[in-house]
């Protein structure tokens, strides 16, 4: 089965801070890897504790996209947040969030 990939408004802020090739890549990667199987946990795909990002994480090197799949009426997977990760900080939009 084939998702279609959706972005949150707020997405496209938290894509605008990073650097373009960093958007290419995400961009590539999340059609990538959540086209088929999102919920298929695997070494850079990973379920998430509670929290008010995202149930799910797609790892990609030092960035990171937080999604949830949505499976009626038509299956999608919306990504909620886009940032990076420094070390043990995680920047999106620019901030620092706490998760």
């Amino acid at each position: 089965m084939r998702y279609a990939i959706e972005y949150s408004p707020e997405t496209e802020h938290h894509l605008s801070v990073l650097a373009t090739h960093q958007q290419v890549i995400v961009l590539d990667e999340v059609d990538r890897q959540l086209t088929h199987e999102p919920t298929v946990e695997t070494r850079n795909r990973k379920p998430m504790r509670p929290n008010p990002l995202a149930p799910w994480e797609l790892r990609i090197g030092a960035l990171r996209a937080f999604y949830d799949v949505i499976e009626t009426p038509e299956p999608f997977v919306l990504i909620h947040a886009v940032g990076i990760k420094i070390h043990n900080r995680l920047y999106i939009g620019g901030e620092e969030i706490q998760i």
